[in-house]
């Protein structure tokens, strides 16, 4: 399976703390909200990123390794996300278990988040078009139809709905509080299922 990355940086070789070093480097000439691969092969690097990430503000989306090196994806906090989620919220919101119910019943669900976060592990049936392309792409998506809208957050899919609904869509949902919270089935990107201890 290959996941999708912006920048990949290379960290092979190197022991703690330089591939983190070189990772905080490399974030900060990565576009907001753009993923980085880092490839390396110290053991440790899977926590030390994990942790890393969480206390700069950024997403780490998961490891995997193939013939002895781990590729770890990481998400650039991006800044208009924090200001989208300040200005305002997107009125008709959706819990998890809502969600659930409207999913068995044919509802359609937009997943907003990046390319390497789909791959990772998304909702059997969603349909991916990143918030950055949802312009663009928004006729894709039937206006009349009921549509559940999810992110990692609800930060990016709240702007999302709120996107949908200036264009005209009718029945569109922000589902709270999104992935972070989703403990039914997951897919990767092949189709096949996530297991729970890759979560």
């Amino acid at each position: 399976m290959t996941i999708p990355s912006d920048q990949k940086l290379d960290a092979k070789g190197l022991a703690c703390p330089m591939p983190i070093v070189r990772t905080k480097k490399a974030m900060k000439e990565l576009g907001e909200g753009l993923v980085l691969e880092i490839e390396a092969t110290d053991a440790g690097s899977t926590s030390d990123l994990k942790a890393w990430a969480q206390s700069a503000g950024h997403q780490y989306l998961g490891t995997k390794e193939e013939q002895g090196v781990l590729r770890h994806y990481v998400r650039k906090a991006a800044s208009t996300e924090q200001a989208a989620a300040e200005e305002g919220r997107h009125e008709a919101v959706a819990e998890l278990d809502a969600l659930r119910e409207k999913l068995n019943g044919g509802a359609l669900l937009l997943d907003v988040r990046e390319p390497a976060e789909y791959a990772f592990g998304h909702i059997p049936g969603a349909i991916s078009i990143p918030l950055g392309e949802l312009e663009q792409r928004r006729s894709e998506l039937d206006a009349e139809s009921e549509l559940y809208v999810i992110c990692r957050s609800g930060t990016r899919s709240d702007l999302a709905a709120r996107l949908l609904t200036e264009a005209g869509f009718r029945r569109v949902f922000n589902v709270v509080p999104g992935m972070n919270g989703w403990t039914g089935e997951l897919e990767a990107i092949d189709g096949k299922p996530v297991k729970e201890e890759s979560r």
